[in-house]
């Protein structure tokens, strides 16, 4: 044989060997060991169940003590130390299911023995190697069992049982009595089938728990994404006007002036050129936004104002269109203005704008028929906007919304360091209150504008 075939036989044998050595060794971590692994109360019953099966413990303690002593022919000493055994191990699965197996397995063996070494009374009524008694208590050590380990270990467990039934029934042979080997261990099988059903369903439904959690988290996730891609295909709108027309001022300006100076032009010539390799760069970075914009238009609905793909972000000029649409719907409508109105940051107009669009949405989807109430005050230092909604004059219709319009309102708040509270309003309305500050924040990069905190606000 070459060396290579040598090598080759080799690995196939290992193979097998591996997979039974592991086998064994999770099987023995699994059942070989005393780790608390207590039952979970119940969600309705609350402790009811330990309590029965406590219950049952002291049962099968008092009955399997008479038995044993009465058709056992069993010393009480004896009897009531055997039948405490089988009785304690319902008691300990509750905790520690594997060592209560154990102990009602050793339980068992004792009982087996010693009612063997005393037969010779009424052996037509007896029943042997399993007593009535133990028969209790091995399935509901067994149930408990099932519940709470691999069903390996639970499978594992039945066998070691049936196994040493066997051993009991098959090679100890001489006296006649009732066998109760096959009707246990067929309640036992039924036991640990349940039971792992019972164990596989419970986990079943903890996984889904688990992913909806994980898909709901994921959906906000994706959700707070594509109103910060949104955000950004407006901010690019904002700036890359802006950055045009300091490209054309720096372009016009030299002209306006008779004989300008070389330095002039040149500084002028630099900002000029500045000006566009920041729009250049601005649109290679944002402008791949643009192209994921899946509609030809937003709506009122939430997902826009009507305008097209390309169109100048809407300011406060048009707010008075946006109420004129919702009142066009059939909705009451008031807009209030308080303050001396001013022209702001084009990002401070153009989040203003967005939260009236979102909160009027909102007011028109879960509460119809409320009046609606628009509040804008024009402070020092910002802009307040206020949206409340009365009481609806009937019941919403279904919505799969999960507040992802809060959330976008939130995400623009913050991007300008301003603050924003949305709750509940008298008698079923609801409020929406935000500040925009008109001037950067501290911890915006590129600003040096202290602001002061603003009071009243969270």
């Amino acid at each position: 044989m070459s060396r290579l075939g040598r090598v080759t036989d080799t690995g196939v044998g290992r193979a097998p060997r591996a997979r039974v050595t592991g086998w064994l060794r999770a099987l023995r971590g699994d059942l070989w060991t005393v780790r608390a692994d207590p039952l979970p109360p119940s969600t309705w019953l609350r402790w009811l169940p330990h309590g029965v099966l406590c219950l049952a413990a002291f049962g099968v303690t008092l009955g399997g003590a008479g038995d044993l002593g009465d058709n056992g022919h069993l010393g009480p000493g004896l009897a009531l130390v055997a039948a405490t055994g089988q009785g304690g191990a319902v008691v300990l699965g509750l905790w520690r299911p594997v060592p209560a197996w154990w102990l009602s397995l050793g339980a068992f063996t004792l009982i087996a023995v010693t009612v063997r070494t005393r037969m010779g009374f009424d052996l037509e009524t007896y029943t042997w190697p399993w007593t009535a008694a133990g028969i209790i208590a091995e399935l509901l050590v067994l149930l408990l069992l099932a519940l709470r380990v691999p069903t390996r270990a639970a499978v594992a467990a039945l066998a070691v049982t049936a196994f040493l039934t066997w051993v009991f029934e098959s090679l100890w042979t001489g006296e006649p009595y009732d066998t109760t080997g096959v009707l246990a261990l067929s309640l036992f099988t039924i036991v640990v089938i349940l039971g792992s059903a019972l164990r596989g369903r419970r986990e079943a439904r903890a996984q889904l728990v688990e992913q909806t959690t994980l898909t709901a988290e994921e959906r906000t996730r994706r959700t707070l994404l594509e109103e910060r891609s949104r955000i950004a295909r407006e901010l690019h709108d904002v700036v890359a006007h802006h950055m045009s027309v300091i490209s054309i001022q720096a372009q016009v300006a030299p002209h306006l002036v008779e004989n300008p100076p070389d330095e002039l032009r040149e500084n002028l010539a630099g900002i000029r050129q500045n000006a566009l390799e920041a729009l250049i760069e601005l649109r290679r970075v944002l402008g791949v936004l643009r192209s994921e914009h899946t509609g030809p238009g937003d709506a009122l609905d939430g997902s826009g104002d009507g305008t097209a793909p390309h169109a100048p972000q809407p300011t406060l000029d048009r707010l008075d269109a946006l109420v004129e649409n919702t009142r066009a719907v059939g909705r009451e409508v008031v807009t209030d203005i308080s303050g001396e109105r001013r022209p702001l940051p084009p990002g401070v107009e153009l989040s203003a704008y967005r939260i009236v669009q979102e909160a009027l949405s909102n007011a028109l989807r879960h509460a119809p028929g409320a009046k609606i109430t628009v509040r804008l005050t024009y402070e020092a230092d910002g802009l307040e906007v206020e949206i409340v909604n009365g009481r609806p004059t009937g019941p919403p219709p279904p919505s799969t919304g999960a507040g992802h319009g809060l959330l976008g309102m939130r995400e623009r708040v913050a991007m300008l360091g301003g603050t924003m509270t949305a709750h509940p309003w008298h008698w079923d309305g609801f409020k929406v209150t935000a500040f925009l500050p008109d001037i950067p924040p501290v911890d915006t990069p590129g600003t040096d504008h202290p602001t002061a905190p603003r009071k009243g606000t969270s």
